[in-house]
């Protein structure tokens, strides 16, 4: 090794981030067994013929470094039991060894009322203006938006938290302080600045596919669901709705055309994985938020006066004319109403201000406008 023996859990699991990918089953059931610390010189022994694939790691550790960069870029480690570790994280079966994190929030704090919102890079723009809603009428509403910050879905979903002066969490497959992609550069930057980049990677890590598989169970798991706009059958998007399904997360899928490729994986989901079917903020909100606290407003269409008539009223409200006047004679043969019915309907038709009389004739109010004269005589 470089630098020093770690000494002590922090450091040890700092090492253990550096030696080992991201789930390592065998690393992980060593530490819960011993501790990050004793697993960490048992596995520098030599004693266990699987830490042999972690030497060439072991002989450049240097924790001493990893702290300098810490200072550097003004971030900080997170183990468990720290009170910024997110409770989220205990479902998982190989949880990270520890958190590099930049930003001012609380990461456990904003975590507590949160909602994933992921999806596809190659995103419309309708994708894109649906996840910047999200983003930001979810942030209106008190919720930290958890994601990627990879083109297309998840960055659309971050700039609409930060329209609001959200909470919003960036989690990232490489180091903290090496933005991926390159072209989110400044949008990264400035979560740093007002809301949290995450990773389990160390600084200086480059991204690669392993890594941004295992980087979806932080983000299914971080918050408290996740909403998936645009994916298509393929797309890294279903495997993080899977992992917050499996954790017993609730899952949201946004609707697209029918025939648009980038929204087969939401349309998929939704016929046969459980997701519900969610179309703006509120109804995510109702998703992922309290019981009782968050629901979403029933969705209406347009209340015309018309609505709640009986079959004789609608009968003859349609039979009336909304021009020349008829007489209830004419309106019994229209109708096939007896003539005591139509004076009934005829009377109530008039309070509510859809019928007039003129004489002894009968017509549809002006005051109706077009609804009233639907499906009407001529």
């Amino acid at each position: 090794m470089k630098g020093r023996i770690p000494e002590g859990e922090r450091e040890a699991r700092m090492a253990w981030s550096r030696l080992t990918e991201p789930a390592d089953q065998p690393a992980t059931t060593l530490i819960r067994s011993l501790g990050a610390e004793a697993a960490l010189h048992r596995a520098m022994s030599g004693r266990l013929s699987w830490t042999e694939r972690l030497r060439p790691r072991l002989e450049v550790l240097d924790i001493d470094q990893d702290l300098a960069i810490l200072r550097r870029i003004g971030a900080r480690v997170l183990v468990p039991g720290d009170e910024e570790w997110p409770s989220g994280l205990e479902a998982l079966e190989q949880p990270p060894h520890c958190l590099w994190v930049r930003g001012p929030e609380h990461l456990a704090q904003v975590c507590q009322r949160s909602a994933s919102v992921v999806g596809a890079r190659m995103a419309t723009s309708y994708g894109q203006m649906v996840a910047l809603d999200l983003g930001d009428g979810l942030a209106e509403r008190g919720f930290a938006i958890v994601s990627g910050a990879a083109y297309g879905i998840d960055a659309a979903a971050h700039r609409g938290a930060l329209a609001s002066e959200g909470a919003t969490v960036a989690v990232l497959a490489g180091g903290v302080e090496r933005p991926y992609p390159q072209g989110n550069a400044e949008l990264i930057s400035r979560i740093a600045r007002v809301g949290l980049v995450v990773s389990e990677m160390p600084p200086g890590s480059a991204p690669t596919k392993l890594r941004f598989l295992r980087r979806n169970r932080l983000i299914a798991t971080l918050s408290k669901g996740t909403v998936v706009v645009e994916a298509g059958l393929r797309s890294g998007s279903l495997h993080t709705a899977r992992l917050a399904l499996e954790h017993h997360r609730p899952v949201g899928a946004v609707p697209g055309p029918v025939t648009s490729s980038v929204s087969a994986g939401c349309h998929e989901l939704v016929r046969t994985r459980g997701a519900e079917l969610v179309t703006d903020a509120a109804e995510a909100a109702e998703l992922v938020g309290e019981v009782g606290r968050d629901l979403a407003p029933v969705k209406r269409g347009e209340v015309l006066d018309t609505d709640d008539l009986s079959e004789e009223e609608a009968a003859v409200l349609s039979a009336l004319p909304y021009r020349k006047a008829v007489s209830v004679d004419d309106l019994v043969v229209r109708t096939t109403l007896e003539g005591r019915q139509v004076l009934g309907c005829l009377g109530r038709l008039s309070l509510r201000g859809l019928a007039t009389r003129d004489g002894d004739r009968w017509k549809k109010h002006a005051r109706g406008g077009p609804a009233a004269r639907l499906g009407g005589a001529p």
